[in-house]
């Protein structure tokens, strides 16, 4: 059987749409690594969890996580302890990746990071006025694992969701909790995890008890002002990144 010019374009494009789907979920990682929402010695969620987070095929994760392996940023490991591993957090593909991940979807980007800003704020300011007393108690308690959590990666992001998520639940409205998730992960490029270093950690552990003090002593300005200051952490990481690729970027 012979193939027709038409034929023959459409069984080229096959795997162009393939390679290209985890070549972006590739970026989006090396841009997450890059961010420190994964670290290096982290293991990665399982394929099955990735693909539920990003809402793409275990196909798509798998292949993104074999180009990952193949450039220097993972490596997977067999066996009753194995998993995929991060092995470095910067790499020479990492500026084209990076710029590939952000710029085109900056300007939404930076209007998503004002709306964060503008519902925190008011989360803060509401659970400052209707929190309970068992809600003063779990945003102690979360306070508390925030800071127990050291430097373990995976526990310091559970640990971070549970704070946000225990001052949004003192609103007593569900979907300001909610919306506070969906936002959480668009800026976080679908990971749910919060851009991480050292400093932004310790910064974090400060500010996480001014703003639950502020909340519980119900003085919701003083809340809200902290709230907008507290989430300024990962649009200053984020914008960061993102001058750095630009500067490296000739075409610029």
């Amino acid at each position: 059987m012979t193939v027709q010019p038409a034929d023959r374009a459409i069984v080229a494009l096959r795997p162009l749409l393939a390679e290209t789907a985890a070549a972006r979920i590739a970026d989006r990682f090396v841009t997450a690594i890059a961010l420190g929402q994964f670290v290096v010695g982290q293991k990665l969620p399982t394929i099955q969890e990735l693909a539920r987070l990003l809402e793409v095929s275990p196909t798509t994760v798998r292949e993104a996580l074999a180009r990952l392996a193949a450039l220097g940023y993972v490596v997977v490991q067999r066996g009753r302890h194995g998993g995929t591993f991060v092995t470095s957090q910067w790499g020479p593909a990492s500026d084209s990746m990076v710029r590939r991940a952000l710029e085109p979807g900056w300007n939404q980007l930076e209007v998503t990071l004002d709306f964060r800003s503008l519902v925190e704020q008011q989360i803060a300011r509401t659970a400052a006025l209707r929190h309970t007393a068992d809600d003063a108690r779990r945003i102690t308690q979360a306070v508390r694992g925030y800071e127990a959590a050291g430097d373990d990666r995976e526990s310091s992001r559970v640990a971070d969701l549970e704070f946000h998520q225990m001052i949004a639940a003192a609103t007593q409205n569900s979907q300001l909790a909610d919306l506070s998730l969906r936002i959480r992960r668009d800026v976080s490029l679908g990971f749910e995890a919060e851009p991480y270093n050292p400093d932004v950690r310790a910064r974090a552990i400060q500010q996480h008890a001014g703003l639950a003090r502020a909340i519980l002593d119900r003085e919701p300005d003083l809340a809200a002002s902290l709230a907008e200051e507290h989430f300024s952490l990962t649009a200053e990481t984020l914008r960061e990144l993102h001058r750095r690729v630009e500067h490296d970027n000739p075409s610029s």
